[in-house]
């Protein structure tokens, strides 16, 4: 890859890292006025307006089958609503260092479904270590080597679900979304307004706040959804365009170290040997079960071209 092409991509996939990684410190301080479903349906709420007053300014089309909008919404579903209020239900348990942490446990989920679901897609032996290196590392995150202390199973259950509809997700989208003769704008923009649909039933039923609004949960909301929700899909799909999806792809491993650094600085919480060893660890079942390390598996050398 050469200097000009990478420079076109790296500004881009810093910042998605940055803003990815920051939205736990968003969704916890939005938590100070909002509940866990009105910081799910807000963020997809704002994010889709954003999104959408960008596809009308870049006289962008979304979808014009009903088929094509029922498979963003799965994507939706799996991506945005669900885990909107699942991350959000689990950091009224848990810290934001916990959820970023637990959140680089979505590659090692990703495998998970790919093997239980997708039968004909074998997995080596490097990516089953990573399973295993993964599953280590949450018992460290977790802090169940220890007695699981003062973090709470329901808050962990519900971060891990989260991880859990990723993990579901990706495979989803790469045979029914990712062929789509679609832009990305158009993509992100049906994908996240359908998220505020879904959730919207819900927000009506239930309401979205359990106090007043502040300036901190306001300001965390516009953020978190015009950026975190909004137009990060749309750099995302510009990373992978730009570098590739390998690549776009190490995002991955950038947010945790946000979300640690964010939740220490700006919330005072703590950080644990347990937290570190076990971050770590996810880290490298993420590095395994992606294929970008190799341990037990000898990486096979490209074929002859006949030179």
């Amino acid at each position: 890859m050469n200097q000009t092409k990478s420079a076109r991509w790296l500004p881009g996939f810093i910042a998605l890292g940055i803003v990815w990684g920051a939205s736990f410190l968003f969704i916890k301080v939005g938590l100070e006025s909002l509940t866990p479903l009105g910081v799910a349906f807000w963020r997809g709420a704002i994010g889709g307006i954003a999104l959408l007053a960008f596809a009308v300014a870049t006289r962008t089309k979304l979808p014009a089958k009903l088929v094509h909008w029922l498979h963003l919404a799965v994507i939706a579903f799996l991506l945005n609503s669900a885990p909107g209020f699942l991350f959000a239900y689990g950091e009224t348990q848990v810290s934001t260092v916990m959820a970023g942490l637990l959140n680089a446990t979505t590659p090692l989920m990703t495998t998970l479904v790919i093997l239980v679901a997708f039968r004909e897609q074998k997995i080596d032996r490097d990516q089953g270590l990573g399973i295993f290196v993964g599953f280590v590392g949450i018992l460290f995150v977790t802090g169940a080597v220890s007695g699981f202390g003062d973090f709470s199973w329901q808050g962990t259950a519900a971060l891990l679900a989260a991880t859990l509809c990723y993990g579901i997700a990706f495979p989803y989208s790469k045979r029914f979304v990712a062929p789509l003769p679609y832009t990305s704008t158009a993509l992100a923009t049906a994908q996240v307004l359908s998220s505020a649909v879904l959730l919207l039933p819900f927000a009506l039923v239930f309401g979205t706040n359990h106090s007043d609004w502040n300036a901190g949960s306001i300001i965390s909301m516009f953020v978190l959804g015009a950026l975190g929700t909004g137009f990060a899909y749309i750099w995302n799909f510009r990373n992978i365009k730009l570098a590739g999806s390998t690549i776009a792809s190490t995002v991955t491993y950038i947010t945790p170290v946000v979300a640690v650094v964010l939740g220490v600085l700006f919330l005072g919480e703590a950080l644990s040997l347990n937290d570190l060893i076990g971050g770590l660890l996810v880290l490298l079942s993420a590095m395994l079960v992606q294929k970008r390390l190799r341990i037990l598996t000898r990486r096979r050398r490209p074929a002859e071209s006949g030179r």
